[in-house]
C-alpha cells in the first residue's frame, strides 16, 4: 500500500478560518479594554475569556476585533477562528488547523484535530508558538468536551456564546458579560452610518429610536438599513416601529437585504435559543414562561407573579413537550420550583436575566425579545396570556401595600400589560388589574395620577361596555373617589350626585353599590365642609341599610361609624363619643375584638373622647390600642403608624412640644421607610413635625421643614392643592412673624 506523502507545514505566523468582516461604524466599547487587559484582578495571566450576552449585542464583532488587532500587531504566532456552533463544526476547524500548521492527514480530521490539541501544549526545549484560538458562537457546553485548548503560557482562547453555564466558568477562564450599547455609543453608530449614506438626522430622534430599539447593536444596524433603504427619516420610522398592529418583521430588512453580513434578522434571532431553552430540564417550560414574561414589564418582574396561581396553570397546559416525554409529565402540575427551574433555562440561554436575591426585578430581559415572542403568538393566545398575566399579577398583589417598592414594581409591569394588551384586558368586562392599578397609585399618595387612570378607565369601560354597565359605574367611582382625595371634596361630591342618580336608575335604590354611592356621597358632602349635611345622608343612609343588609352586616356598622364621626364634626363630640361606645360593643359581638374594623373605631371612640375634654382617658385608651395593633396588624400597618402620630400630637397639645416633635421625627423615619416619602400620610407627618418644632421654639427648623415639606406637595399634589396652598400659607406666615423672607 502506498503511503500519501506527508502535507507541507505553513510557516509563522499562520491564520486559520476567516475572521468576519468589520463592521460598519464599528465602536470602540468597554469590553475591548476588558479583553485585552493582559491579568485578571489576582494578577494571574487570563488564559480564557468567555464572551456571553443575549443574541444580537455583537460578541462576535468584539472577539474579531480583538483577533484582529492581535493579529495585526504580531502578537501571535498563530491564529484560528473556529466556528463552534457544533461539535463536528469545531472538530473541523481543529483539523484544519492540525492539517494546516503540522501537516495532518486530513482523511481523519479526528486524529488531525487531537493532533493540533496536543500540540498545543508547551513542550520544553521547543520554539514556543504564541497562539490565539477563536471559538465562535458555541452553541452546546457539551460541544467542547475535551475539546478546550490547553492552559498554556504561550496561548490564549475566546469564546462567545449565547450560555452562561458553570461549564463554561473555571479557574483559567474570565466570563465577560458583553452588554447593550450605551446611550452614547448608539447615538455614535446611528450617526456615522447614516452619514456614510449621506443621511442626517436630528440628534434627538437618533437618541429616541436607539431608546425605542433598546440600543441592542444587531437592531440599530438593521434599523439603519431600513431607514437608508426605505428613504424614511427618523420620525416617520420611529411611527412604525410604535405601531403595534405590525410585527418587528414588518419593520427591519428582510432577510436578503441584512447589513454586515447577518446571519438573521431581529425577530429570528432568539428562535433557536429558545429552542436549546425548552430541552433543557425542566423540558417544555422555557417557551411557556418566555411568553408570559413576554407580556410583562422587561425592566423587571417580581418572582412572585410568575409563580402565581394562573402563572402555574398556564405552563402547565402549555408545556412543550417531544414524542419522547409526553404522557405523565404533560399531566403534573407545574410547580412553583418548576417555574424557577424554567427561568434559569432562559438565564443560562441569555434570553433573560434571573436574579432571584432581587425579588422585586427577579426577572429582567430585552423589549425587543418581548416584541419577537408577542408577534409569534396567535392573536387568541396572546389575549387569553395577556389575562393569564393580568391574573398572576393580581394574585400577587398584596391587598395592603406595606412595601412600596414591590407596589411599583407591581404597577410598572400592569402598565406595560396594559399598554400593549388593553383590548384583551377588556373581554367580556374590565379585568380587575385595571383597578388595581389606579387603586395602588391612589394609595401610593399619587392622587393625581390615580384620577387620570380612572378618567381613562371610565371612559373606556362607556365606550366598550356602555354608560350603564356595571364596570363603567364602577369606575365613575373610583374617578369620584380620588377626585376628592386629590384635593376637590366638592367635584368629588358632585360626580357622586350624578353617579348616583344613575345607579339609582340601573340598579335601583336598594343594590349595595347604590348604598355606597349614598355612602361616598356623604362623606365627600362633609369633607367639602358640609358637616350637618353629612350627618343627616347618613342617618337617612343607616335606616336603608338596617332594613336592605340588616344591622350588622358591615357596610350598616360602616355607616353608623361615619354618622358617628359626622355628628362630631357638626359639633357634638360627647354624642360621637357616646355612638362609637355603643358602635364598639356591637363590633366586639359580630367581628371579634381583633378585627380592624373594631380597632378603627376604638381609635375613634379614643379621639372624640379627647375631643370632648377627657384628655387622660382618650390617651390611654389610645396607648392600648397601639399596643393591639401592634400585636395584630405588626408595627409597620398604616393604622398603627396612624395611631403613633394621632399620640404625638396629644403629646403635643398636652404641652409637651419637644416630645411631640421627637416623636414625629421617629415616626417620619418609619413611614419613609413604609409608605414611601410621596404618600399622603408622610407628607401629613412632615406637616405635623414642622408644627411640633414651630411650637418648641425651633422656627429657622420648622421653616425649613415646611419649605421642604411643600416642595414635595408641588411636585405630588399639585400647586392648587389645598394642603398645598395651606403649607405655602404656615410657611409664609412664619417668616413673617420671624422677620425672614416671604416665600415664593
Amino acid at each position: 500500500m502506498q503511503q500519501a506523502a506527508p502535507r507541507e507545514r505553513a510557516s509563522w505566523p499562520h491564520q486559520v478560518g476567516v475572521i468576519p468582516p468589520r463592521a460598519q461604524s464599528f465602536q470602540h466599547r468597554t469590553e475591548v479594554e476588558q479583553l485585552r487587559a493582559a491579568v485578571a484582578d489576582g494578577g494571574t495571566a487570563v488564559l480564557c475569556q468567555v464572551l456571553t450576552g443575549i443574541g444580537g449585542v455583537g460578541k462576535t464583532q468584539l472577539a474579531a476585533d480583538y483577533a484582529r488587532a492581535a493579529w495585526e500587531s504580531g502578537g501571535v504566532d498563530v491564529l484560528m477562528w473556529i466556528t463552534a456552533s457544533t461539535s463536528s463544526a469545531a472538530v473541523s476547524g481543529y483539523a484544519q488547523a492540525g492539517i494546516e500548521v503540522l501537516g495532518a492527514d486530513p482523511q481523519d480530521p479526528e486524529q488531525a484535530a487531537k493532533t493540533f490539541l496536543a500540540w498545543l501544549e508547551p513542550k520544553p526545549d521547543t520554539k514556543p508558538c504564541r497562539w490565539l484560538v477563536v471559538l465562535d458562537d458555541l452553541a452546546e457546553p457539551a460541544d467542547v468536551r475535551g475539546l478546550w485548548p490547553p492552559a498554556s503560557p504561550c496561548g490564549r482562547t475566546l469564546i462567545t456564546t449565547r450560555r452562561r453555564d458553570a461549564a463554561l466558568t473555571g479557574p483559567d477562564r474570565r466570563l465577560v458579560i458583553v452588554g447593550l450599547f450605551t446611550p452614547d455609543e448608539s447615538a455614535a453608530y446611528l450617526t456615522a452610518t447614516l452619514a456614510a449614506h449621506h443621511r442626517h438626522e436630528p440628534a434627538d430622534q437618533l437618541t429616541a429610536l436607539a431608546t425605542d430599539l433598546g440600543h441592542l447593536p444587531l437592531a440599530l444596524a438593521q434599523a439603519a438599513a431600513y431607514l437608508i433603504d426605505s428613504g424614511l427619516d427618523c420620525t416617520a420610522y420611529r411611527q412604525l416601529l410604535a405601531d403595534r398592529a405590525r410585527t418587528l418583521a414588518d419593520v427591519l430588512p428582510e432577510p436578503d437585504a441584512l447589513p454586515d453580513d447577518h446571519a438573521t434578522t431581529v425577530a429570528a434571532a432568539w428562535s433557536l435559543s429558545i429552542e436549546r431553552a425548552d430541552r433543557l430540564r425542566p423540558a417544555g417550560l422555557a417557551r411557556p414562561m418566555l411568553q408570559l414574561v413576554a407580556m410583562l414589564d422587561s425592566n423587571g418582574i417580581p418572582a412572585p407573579v410568575l409563580t402565581a396561581p394562573a402563572a402555574l396553570a398556564y405552563l402547565t397546559e402549555h408545556r412543550t413537550l417531544g414524542e419522547d416525554t409526553r404522557g405523565s409529565v404533560r399531566r403534573r402540575q407545574v410547580s412553583a420550583q418548576d417555574a424557577a427551574d424554567a427561568l434559569r433555562c432562559l438565564h443560562r440561554l441569555s434570553l433573560i436575566d434571573h436574579t432571584p436575591a432581587t425579588a422585586h426585578q427577579a426577572v429582567r430581559l430585552h423589549n425587543l425579545v418581548q416584541r419577537a415572542v408577542r408577534d409569534s403568538l396567535p392573536a387568541d393566545q396572546h389575549d387569553r396570556l395577556a389575562r393569564t398575566a393580568a391574573a398572576a399579577l393580581t394574585a400577587a398583589w398584596p391587598k395592603i401595600e406595606r412595601d412600596i417598592a414591590l407596589a411599583g414594581a407591581l404597577r410598572a409591569n400592569a402598565e406595560a400589560l396594559i399598554s400593549q394588551a388593553r383590548n384583551a384586558l377588556w373581554h367580556t368586562d374590565a379585568h380587575d388589574v385595571l383597578f388595581r392599578t389606579g387603586r395602588s397609585l391612589g394609595e401610593s399618595g399619587q392622587a393625581t395620577a390615580a384620577v387620570a387612570h380612572f378618567r381613562g378607565l371610565a371612559d373606556a369601560a362607556r365606550d366598550l361596555l356602555g354608560p350603564d354597565h356595571l364596570y363603567t359605574l364602577a369606575a365613575r367611582g373610583h374617578l369620584a373617589r380620588w377626585r376628592g382625595e386629590s384635593g376637590d371634596a366638592a367635584g368629588a361630591a358632585d360626580a357622586f350626585t350624578d353617579l348616583l342618580a344613575d345607579q339609582e336608575r340601573v340598579l335601583g335604590p336598594d343594590d349595595p353599590y347604590t348604598l355606597a354611592a349614598r355612602s361616598n356621597l356623604a362623606r365627600w358632602r362633609g369633607e367639602s365642609g358640609d358637616a350637618a349635611g353629612a350627618a343627616d345622608a347618613f342617618t337617612d343612609l343607616l335606616a336603608d341599610q338596617e332594613r336592605v343588609l340588616g344591622p350588622d352586616h358591615l357596610h350598616t356598622l360602616a355607616a353608623r361609624s361615619n354618622l358617628a364621626r359626622w355628628r362630631g364634626e357638626s359639633g357634638d363630640a360627647a354624642g360621637a363619643a357616646d355612638a362609637f361606645t355603643d358602635l364598639l360593643a356591637d363590633q366586639v359581638r359580630v367581628l371579634g375584638p381583633d378585627h380592624p374594623g373594631t380597632l378603627a373605631t376604638r381609635s375613634f371612640l379614643a379621639m372624640w373622647r379627647w375631643e370632648s375634654g377627657d384628655a387622660a382617658g382618650a390617651a390611654d385608651a389610645l396607648a392600648d390600642l397601639l399596643a393591639d395593633q401592634v400585636r395584630v396588624l405588626g408595627p409597620d400597618h398604616i393604622d398603627t403608624l396612624a395611631i403613633r402620630g394621632l399620640l404625638a400630637m396629644w403629646r403635643g397639645e398636652s404641652g409637651d412640644a419637644v416630645g411631640a416633635a421627637d416623636a414625629f421625627t421617629d415616626l417620619l423615619a418609619d413611614q419613609e421607610r413604609v409608605l414611601g416619602p410621596d404618600h399622603l400620610h408622610t407628607l401629613d407627618t412632615w406637616r405635623d413635625l414642622a408644627q411640633w418644632r414651630w411650637e418648641s421654639g425651633d422656627a429657622a427648623g420648622a421653616a425649613d421643614a415646611l419649605a421642604e415639606l411643600l416642595t414635595d406637595q408641588v411636585r405630588v399634589l399639585g400647586e392648587d392643592h389645598p394642603d398645598t396652598l395651606g403649607t405655602r400659607n404656615i410657611l409664609a406666615l412664619w417668616r413673617r412673624e420671624s422677620g425672614g423672607n416671604n416665600v415664593e
